[in-house]
């Protein structure tokens, strides 16, 4: 093939232009006299839906048989980047199957609050959980030759006025919690391309502003593909170009088109910068076109993948002994709408046509005996009683009730945020009458996010499956009767009540801006900052066996910043039952004037073993998992101190503790003014003693409070005549000079 240089030479202005819209809602445009093909995208993340040629975008149900995957809010809590990294794998061969060129996903936008919309969407409240797993999925589905668009940069995380909403985020947050899963996907799995977000992030449209994409994805991070718009999210077609957003979609019937053109003849867009954003999009447009390949996709093997994901991501909260269930022997309940038409995936743009649904009520045919009451209709309906009663009465004469219990897809989908965080009141009303008469009554739970549990003290069990896909019903049944154990984690924190979530106060769209005042303090840096108690905690999830860590060691008792630090600990299994369990290591932050999370997850693995079986985790901490983002450096800092090195099975449940000392090398810019306080002075080494000295002067010269002089800025002196303006402007000089 010719090189991309003398194509884009053959190629009139008007061709060049043509390039960076769509053909239609999924199609790039062909230009055949230079055989530049076209490029089929279509929606993920967790299932193809590819549309009929004629289907608009809104007809969001109208797609392709496909298989529908677990969500990633559902396999998030797998903790696995191996099983993401085969849920990418056979994504990419459906998409070579369809001829499809470019997934959108993997979705990767922080849970910032239990109410957003799209959250089922999204992996997790934590950075580092997020990146590592967006990594995985790419790479696998890169690796069947079909491209990864990573999606929504940045700050989407509400759906309310996402159009025009400026997401008001300071620059350390932005660093800290909602760029490193984007920072980390690009770096290390470099996906073919990203998708501009419809919001502004502080006040300017992403898809406008060069400073991100340009300055930080291309030249920082050192992304190489190409930028997409979010379906209908250009603002300013000549301002996207000029910031680097290559292509926008869908092709608005190039009307877009006109407009570049005349931007480039009237030289407002150098015709360079159009070059450039051809030249990105035609080099995954060939790529794909080489990669393409016959491939037949055994769907029933994929339903299989799909059971076992949803299995090694449901998450059991809660277990008083009545799990598992005995195969025989016991009179069971199946209660509850879901347990025959369950919920499976949210609404929206990745609503996927699924291949083949499965039933727990299906499912448990082969396995023993089950009465089954409806309970309730599915919407948040008036209380029925007839309904209610049947429940009641069947639950009163079983010896086990297991309620399939949970969101209906109207109460979250894409374009709204939930309201609140209950589930339909009919449900909470049969949970906590079934339990009165039932003491062995289990809730399995099918929502895309957290949930009010009123009843929480009231049932033995629960059993969240999250929206598990098309394979629910098996995966649910094989959980429930221990033929398979549960091994998932919370990848996001269950507050009591919807009222104690950090943005609880900051959600709301004011003036077509939502600020972010909770800052860093996100999910379980928020709850553990201020020892809040909560419903179930981040990387929460029960077994039917017991894990016992011991034996923790560190290669080293203190480290300069850029030296690693090993960090091994032992993982027996003490029970009865083959498990998985997620080992999970926090980083404690020293206490000290930086506002910092009281702990953050660094890293996780998840180890496979039989009983009595014991292995040694292994994990290797550097410079970046003891930083925090320091906005004057506009880089990464490592404090000096002491850091706790915190071995958990969740961000509340911490198993054994160690301490390293981490000695920074970097040195913040500090130029000293007459505002600089005392006791900035008496922390800089240099200037320790001096300033000392002349503390204990002032002190028993003016008799002046020792905590006074402390916090006192040196202009100070002049203000309490202590010394004149003139000495004061003398003293900054000098300590200036003994600054350097």
């Amino acid at each position: 093939m010719q090189s991309l240089d003398t194509l884009v030479s053959q190629l009139s202005l008007e061709e060049k232009v043509a390039l960076c819209s769509g053909e239609d809602f999924w199609h790039t445009k062909s230009i055949p006299h230079v055989n530049i093909p076209s490029l089929m995208m279509c929606d993920g993340p967790h299932g193809l839906r590819k549309q009929p040629g004629d289907a608009h975008f809104l007809e969001m149900n109208d797609s392709e048989e496909a298989i529908c995957f677990p969500t990633a809010a559902t396999t998030a809590c797998s903790f696995d980047v191996q099983l993401l990294k085969r849920l990418g794998q056979a994504l990419g061969e459906e998409c070579q199957a369809e001829k499809v060129g470019l997934l959108l996903g993997p979705a990767i936008n922080i849970k910032r609050s239990p109410l957003g919309g799209r959250n089922f969407e999204y992996f997790s409240e934590d950075p580092h959980l997020t990146g590592e797993l967006a990594t995985a999925y790419i790479l696998g589905l890169q690796q069947k030759g079909v491209g990864a668009c990573l999606k929504h940069f940045a700050c989407n995380n509400q759906e309310s006025y996402r159009m025009t909403a400026s997401s008001e985020v300071d620059e350390r947050t932005l660093h800290e919690i909602y760029f490193p899963g984007f920072e980390k996907a690009i770096k290390e799995a470099k996906p073919w391309s990203v998708m501009s977000s419809y919001n502004r992030l502080n006040g300017e449209y992403v898809g406008e502003s060069y400073s991100l994409l340009t300055n930080l994805l291309r030249d920082k991070w050192g992304f190489d593909g190409f930028i997409v718009s979010d379906w209908g999210a250009v603002n300013d077609r000549v301002s996207a170009l000029k910031a680097g957003m290559d292509l926008q979609m869908p092709g608005h019937h190039g009307m877009n088109d006109d407009v570049l053109l005349k931007a480039v003849k009237h030289n407002e867009i150098d015709e360079e910068v159009l070059d450039q954003s051809v030249k990105r999009l035609l080099k995954k447009v060939f790529k794909s076109y080489e990669n393409n390949k016959q491939v037949v996709v055994s769907k029933d093997q994929h339903h299989q993948l799909a059971k076992e994901i949803a299995v090694e991501s449901a998450v059991l909260l809660k277990n008083q002994g009545v799990l598992p269930l005995k195969e025989s022997g016991n009179r069971l309940a199946f209660i509850g709408e879901f347990a025959k038409a369950p919920r499976y995936q949210g609404g929206g743009s990745s609503h996927i046509h699924p291949y083949q649904i499965d039933t727990a009520l299906e499912a448990v045919k082969g396995i023993t005996d089950v009465s089954f009451a409806q309970g309730f209709l599915l919407e948040d309906h008036p209380l029925n009683e007839r309904l209610l009663h049947q429940a009641i009465e069947l639950a009163k004469s079983c010896d086990v009730a297991v309620i399939f219990a949970g969101l209906p897809e109207s109460f979250e989908t894409e374009f709204y945020d939930r309201p609140h965080m209950k589930l339909p009141a009919v449900q909470n009303k049969l949970i906590q009458e079934v339990a009165k008469v039932q003491k062995n009554t289990v809730v399995v739970l099918h929502n895309g996010a957290p949930v009010e549990m009123p009843w929480v003290n009231e049932v033995n069990a629960i059993l969240e499956m999250y929206l598990s896909g098309e394979a629910v019903g098996e995966a649910t049944v094989d959980l429930l009767f221990g033929r398979a154990n549960p091994s998932g984690k919370l990848a996001e924190t269950f507050p009591l009540r919807l009222e104690d979530h950090p943005a609880y106060l900051s959600t709301k769209v004011v003036d077509h801006r939502v600020y972010y005042n909770e800052r860093l303090f996100v999910g379980y840096r928020y709850y553990d900052a201020r020892k809040m108690d909560v419903l179930f905690p981040f990387g929460h999830g029960c077994s039917y066996t017991t894990f016992q860590y011991d034996q923790l060691k560190l290669s080293r008792g203190q480290i300069a910043e850029d030296e690693p630090l090993v960090v091994q600990v032992n993982v027996t299994n003490t029970g009865n039952y083959f498990g998985k369990e997620v080992v999970q290591l926090y980083v404690e932050n020293p206490t000290g004037d930086t506002i910092r999370p009281v702990k953050e997850l660094r890293q996780f693995k998840k180890v496979a073993l039989s009983p009595k079986q014991t292995q040694t985790v292994t994990f290797t901490l550097t410079k970046r998992d003891f930083s925090y983002y320091h906005p004057t450096l506009h880089d990464w800092y490592v404090e000096t101190g002491e850091y706790g090195i915190l071995l958990a099975k969740s961000s509340r449940d911490i198993v054994l503790r160690g301490t390293i000392k981490v000695k920074g090398k970097t040195k913040v810019p500090t130029g000293i003014t007459t505002n600089t306080t005392f006791n900035e002075l008496i922390k800089n080494p240099k200037l320790s003693q001096m300033i000392t000295e002349l503390i204990e002067t002032m002190k028993e010269d003016y008799q002046l409070d020792i905590g006074m002089i402390q916090e006192m800025p040196i202009r100070a002196l002049a203000s309490f005549q202590v010394v004149d303006q003139e000495m004061v402007n003398r003293l900054v000089t000098i300590l200036n000079i003994l600054n350097k």
